[in-house]
Parts: structure tokens; C-alpha cells; sequence
């Protein structure tokens, strides 16, 4: 195997290792709370030490939002692969619908049990919620590069993931209240075709 084969393969079994563990800790915490399980149990349950776990997750809310790492350029990326011509708001909306459509759990219009728990266990533990806040602003950040990194894309990009997360929160809390996503999904496709007309207005320089 040469060096790219083996380097590959290392990357996936990494990248494993952090959805296993990720995986046992959040079944730990949904079972028994948040506050009520150490790291050091985390650790037993996935058969690792301590040491290893804390050099994947140098926090125990790490444990939990690592299920939205691969969320954090998502933004960016859709900005660096819009087709010729499609404008930046653009190919943000028609991305936010598409994740609506699929019931993709980050638009908040998922009424799965397992991603209903999931939610309440994240929003409802403050640790978590402002742990989620340093994910939210490499998001940020990494889309403001992705615009050109100039205090306009900075602006810009603020305003587009304070919608997109708006968004998903209300959608989330309408379904945690008992709604179905065939109720909600007419509304937040309205709501998100609004928003994102609004952004599209007030950011003419990417609309």
C-alpha cells in the first residue's frame, strides 16, 4: 500500500474512533444526564483511557457536539461550489431548502426520536449551549473567508448563519412541542424562502 493508501486509511480509522466514542457518550448522557456522567466513564464504556479520549475530545462537551463538526465550513463549501453564476445567498437558500426537504436533523425538522432526544439533551444543558456558540462562529468565520474575508464578508457571514440557525430553532421547537414535520414543513419552507429574500436585500454585494 503506498503512503496516500496508508495515510487514508489511518484518517478513516480516526475518524471512526471519534464517531464510536462520540456514539457512547451521547448514549451515556441521554441515559443518565449530562452532569451525571464523568469523563472517566465515558472513557470504560468506549474501552479507552482517559488520556486517549482527551487527546480526540479536549472537552466532555466535545463528546457531544462533534456531531456537528462536519457541519462547521458547511456553508463555506456550499459558497465555493455554487455553479457560474449562481449568486451567494443564492445557492445558501436553495441548500437550506434541500436539507428541509431530506429532514436533514440541522434544519431542526427532524421528529426522530433518537434526534429529538439528542436536541433536548444539547439545548437544554448550558455547558453545551455555549460550547455550541465556538462551533457556530468557526462556522462563521470560515464562510466570511469563503466571501473574502474583508469586514463586509465578516458582516455578511454573521447574518447568514444567525439565520440559518434562527431557522432551525424554530423548526426544532415546534417539533420538540409536539408537531409533526408534515405540519411544520410547509411553514419553514415560507419561513426560510422569507429569510433568506431578506438577506438577499439587505446583502446585495452577494445576492
Amino acid at each position: 500500500m503506498g503512503e496516500t493508501g496508508a495515510m487514508g486509511l489511518r484518517e478513516r480509522k480516526k475518524m471512526r474512533m471519534y464517531q464510536e466514542v462520540s456514539d457512547v457518550a451521547v448514549s451515556l448522557f441521554l441515559e443518565k444526564g449530562f452532569e451525571e456522567v464523568s469523563v472517566a466513564e465515558v472513557a470504560a464504556a468506549a474501552e479507552i483511557s482517559k488520556p486517549t479520549l482527551f487527546r480526540y475530545f479536549p472537552t466532555k462537551e466535545d463528546l457531544v457536539l462533534h456531531r456537528f463538526a462536519d457541519h462547521e465550513a458547511e456553508a463555506a463549501r456550499v459558497v465555493g461550489g455554487r455553479p457560474a453564476g449562481q449568486s451567494v445567498v443564492e445557492a445558501l437558500r436553495r441548500h437550506f431548502l434541500a436539507g428541509i426537504e431530506r429532514c436533514d436533523p440541522v434544519t431542526g425538522l427532524n421528529d426522530r426520536p433518537d434526534v429529538l432526544a439528542f436536541h433536548r439533551l444539547l439545548y437544554g444543558t448550558p455547558s453545551l449551549v455555549a460550547r455550541l456558540y465556538g462551533y457556530l462562529e468557526r462556522s462563521e468565520a470560515a464562510l466570511a473567508e469563503a466571501l473574502g474575508g474583508d469586514l463586509e464578508a465578516r458582516l455578511a457571514a454573521g447574518q447568514i448563519v444567525a439565520v440559518q440557525r434562527i431557522l432551525a430553532l424554530e423548526n426544532w421547537r415546534r417539533i420538540a412541542e409536539g408537531e409533526r414535520v408534515a405540519e411544520v414543513r410547509r411553514d419553514a419552507v415560507a419561513a426560510a424562502e422569507r429569510a433568506f429574500a431578506r438577506l438577499g436585500d439587505g446583502l446585495p454585494r452577494y445576492a
